[in-house]
């Protein structure tokens, strides 16, 4: 496989867990007029970052010869219904949406890496690493914890699967799983690189909610790489709801219907987490929005220090050049709406509709 494509696998993992704050990034100026009410967002890509603001989204990539390529066009949405943007419910139709953009993202930023090193990413490159991440995502997750600690039910260290103490440990040993993947990947070179790349994208947004003017490379560099929007910070919620979520609807489910093979019953139950995913997402999408708008300091700290700390494993420092290319992703993204002077080196800037993917790909 190519170079490109054996990063984009462990990348297009990472985004799964990355990708919320992009999803954020819809509202408009609050009362107070503030830069932080834009809520601009974004997500690590291979070599580059994709930044969203509002129905706009832009990707910058920095190419193998060292010129950057911005791509700019509208933000593709799945879901249009005004259902699907009502409180409590549009948590789960906003992550699919901006999984569909980030994903795609990751696709037009690898192609373009293996375009500088002269190879040709392929469709099946693409789809053995989406699809590969994905699956392997779910069995990461939700099936190897859910049988380790069925495992651990046999050697009556946990509860059967009705119990609060199952849960407890299927959650702690996904909470392990997760920092294991991490710690794991970022010793992989082009994923520390895409880690740097989400540092750069998280001190560029704080340096500009914060009033700089102008924003630089050198402005930015004095933020912190971690912030309280980031996507690490929504996984914990994510891990936290469904441990309370499992431990109450699971048995629930199961004393309305229990089947007879054990088999079944545990294959039964790992189904319907999957099928919780959808409103266990609303309701950690509404808890870190109301995590990033807390102003008090010690209720903020533990609402946000968790995801922060975990920050410090998904985000590494970045370099001059690659604070550029997260420059020229927000000044693309904010277009006219920028209230500030965003300086960004020279840079090509292409529609993102106009790239297609090698093979007809999209």
């Amino acid at each position: 496989m190519h170079s490109a494509a054996r990063a984009e696998y462990p990348a297009a993992l990472f985004a799964l867990f990355a990708a919320l704050p992009a999803a954020c990034a819809g509202d408009a100026d609050g009362a107070d007029g503030s830069r932080e009410s834009l809520a601009v967002g974004g997500q690590a890509v291979i070599e580059g970052i994709m930044m969203r603001n509002g129905s706009t989204v832009s990707v910058a990539v920095r190419t193998g010869n060292g010129d950057i390529i911005a791509l700019t066009g509208p933000w593709r949405s799945c879901f249009n219904s005004v259902l699907a943007r009502k409180r409590w419910l549009r948590g789960f139709p906003l992550l699919v949406d901006t999984l569909v953009n980030g994903i795609r993202a990751l696709n037009l930023s690898a192609s373009l890496a293996a375009e500088a090193e002269g190879e040709s990413l392929e469709n099946r490159h693409i789809a053995l690493a989406l699809f590969g991440a994905v699956g392997f995502a779910l069995l990461l997750f939700v099936v190897l914890p859910h049988l380790l600690t069925l495992g651990l039910n046999v050697l009556s260290l946990s509860g059967e699967v009705e119990d609060l103490s199952f849960h407890l440990w299927d959650g702690l040993l996904k909470f392990i799983m997760f920092i294991g993947y991490i710690a794991c990947i970022s010793c992989v070179p082009d994923i520390r690189r895409v880690f740097e790349y989400h540092g750069a994208e998280h001190k560029t947004i704080a340096a500009y909610e914060q009033g700089e003017n102008p924003v630089t490379a050198g402005t930015a560099a004095a933020f912190s790489r971690l912030h309280p929007r980031c996507g690490t910070t929504f996984l914990l919620f994510v891990l936290s709801l469904s441990i309370l979520l499992h431990a109450a609807l699971v048995p629930a489910f199961l004393s309305l219907w229990t089947p007879k093979s054990a088999l079944i019953k545990h294959t039964v139950v790992i189904v319907f987490k999957l099928l919780l995913m959808a409103p266990i997402s609303a309701l950690a999408y509404e808890a870190i929005r109301a995590a990033a708008g807390i102003r008090s300091f010690l209720p903020g700290l533990l609402a946000r220090g968790p995801g922060m700390l975990l920050q410090l494993l998904t985000t590494r420092e970045p370099d001059y050049r690659e604070l550029e290319v997260a420059l020229v992703a927000l000044k693309e993204a904010l277009g006219d709406t920028a209230d500030a002077v965003i300086t960004t080196p020279p840079y090509e800037r292409r529609n993102l509709n106009d790239l297609a993917l090698p093979d007809g790909g999209t």
